[in-house]
């Protein structure tokens, strides 16, 4: 097994399997894919809570360079979607590649040797590019809260639900009420006994469009591959033309309206439909969609709970009202660790700092893709690159032509490192910080996991995909120095 690759690739999920796949496209199969878990898909691996589904068309969340004329339905659930990057895996060869049960628990740029260190749970690696891929919804976010240990039932993160978990008439509360939990409570509704669901904000709501699609659709998306790009095309301008309205908020009162009448039509009781109805601009959170969520909250064993949690005892929850719920299961639905970046504290540059270190709580980086300090470092998913409005898939892929291009370029010119120039990164940063002024992310009057430490909005790409990866896509040598 080699130990010196020419490319290291942390992360098995869409974006490091995205890379990989490309490599192999451009000619290249001198790199290695570190996997912490046991098999791929990253993100869609972890979350196998019931109801796992994606929030964006499927046609149009999947690779453009790996069609799947095999969707079964509009949004895919989470099997399907694990079960397309499995067989990309096949289909891309990509197998012999991949090194699981490998984490990287240390990288380190050693300029002597033009070359990452890399220390992994199996032992030490050496490359000569590090693209970073371990996904923005990697690390569960989880509360502290008052007397947690003392809770003698399963206590879990949505992300980490036990495969052997029967909930069947069980007495269950669950804190949080995102994108997670909107999917999971329908789902256990019907099953346990009661649920207490904490909600500190409520989010927007939009119906869900979905469909089974037709086993005839799907036959003609094989054999005519050019009416699932013309589908995907016109699932992408929909999408796209969306974004001007999250850069103009008062524009989103047409969106805010169809969310008021969507939860007008499903809660009848003025009490509840009051708690469930934001204080905050449309869009400023993440916008959800779902059918079943509002018709679960109505049921009798249904109880939205909007006092907080001031305790947790061995066998339930008391609420900021003094209030004791009985529960014998406590599911986190809170989101992820997606500003901290938390690999960043891993990554040593070359002046022997850490990524995180460099950020001190607000992340940068040129294009969203490499950092200044940091040789032959490229992140996937990095710093400004989240969107709002439709398929982070296109950005990913966008990244990687920028990736390619590096490549390309280090062969061409001799040259062993690249790396972007301070001031080109910051006049980058700066210009997406201008453009994001006024948006609804950050004038919506909210604070959400957007936002950094700082109070910085250092997640999301403020414009359309279109205009990222006209700036992103194409390797600007003038904008990085070489060296070796």
């Amino acid at each position: 097994m080699t130990t010196a690759p020419r490319i290291a690739i942390v992360g098995a999920g869409f974006g490091g399997l995205g890379a990989a796949i490309r490599l192999r496209q451009a000619g290249c199969d001198d790199f290695l894919i570190f996997e912490r878990a046991g098999a791929v898909g990253g993100v869609w691996r972890d979350n196998a809570y019931p109801g796992a589904a994606c929030d964006v068309e499927s046609h149009l969340y999947s690779y453009s360079f790996a069609p799947n004329p095999g969707w079964t339905r509009t949004f895919s659930p989470q099997p399907e979607i694990w079960a397309y990057l499995e067989r990309c895996v096949r289909e891309f060869g990509l197998a012999p590649h991949l090194r699981f049960n490998h984490e990287v628990l240390a990288a380190r740029w050693e300029a002597a040797a033009g070359r990452w260190q890399l220390e992994t749970s199996q032992g030490p690696f050496t490359a000569q590019v590090l693209v970073l891929a371990p996904g923005a919804l990697a690390e569960p976010a989880l509360p502290d809260l008052p007397g947690q240990e003392r809770f003698t039932g399963p206590a879990f993160h949505s992300a980490r639900w036990p495969a052997d978990l029967d909930l069947r008439g069980k007495a269950v509360a669950v804190v949080g009420t995102g994108a997670s939990a909107i999917q999971f409570v329908p789902a256990l509704q019907p099953l346990v006994s009661r649920l207490a669901l904490f909600q500190r904000t409520p989010p927007w709501v939009l119906p869900r469009v979905e469909r089974a699609i037709p086993a005839g659709q799907r036959r003609l998306f094989a054999r005519w591959p050019i009416t699932q790009r013309l589908l995907r095309l016109g699932l992408y301008a929909v999408r796209e033309a969306s974004v001007v309205a999250f850069q103009h908020p008062g524009l989103m009162r047409v969106l805010e309206g169809a969310a008021r009448r969507h939860l007008a039509r499903a809660v009848a009781d003025p009490d509840l439909r009051a708690r469930l109805t934001p204080r905050y601009t449309i869009g400023c959170k993440r916008i959800l969609l779902s059918n079943t969520y509002y018709p679960a909250l109505i049921q009798p064993n249904v109880a939205v709970i909007t006092a907080g949690v001031a305790e947790v005892r061995p066998r339930s929850i008391v609420d900021g009202s003094g209030a004791e719920w009985p529960a014998e299961a406590l599911i986190f639905g809170t989101g992820f660790r997606v500003t901290e970046f938390p690999f960043a504290r891993r990554v040593r540059g070359r002046a022997g700092r850490t990524l995180a270190e460099v950020w001190a709580g607000s992340p940068q980086a040129h294009l969203g893709t490499t950092v200044a300090g940091f040789p032959n470092l490229f992140l996937l998913q990095g710093p400004n690159t989240g969107l709002g409005h439709t398929s982070v898939l296109l950005m990913l892929e966008a990244q990687l032509d920028h990736l390619l291009g590096a490549l390309r370029y280090l062969e061409a010119a001799g040259a062993a490192a690249v790396e972007p120039r301070a001031e080109a990164q910051a006049a980058f940063v700066r210009a997406v910080d201008e453009r994001m002024r006024g948006t609804v992310w950050v004038a919506g009057g909210c604070r959400s996991w957007y936002l950094d430490a700082t109070g910085r909005n250092s997640t999301l790409w403020p414009g359309s995909t279109w205009s990222f990866r006209r700036r992103v896509a194409r390797f600007n040598p003038r904008e990085y120095q070489a060296s070796g």
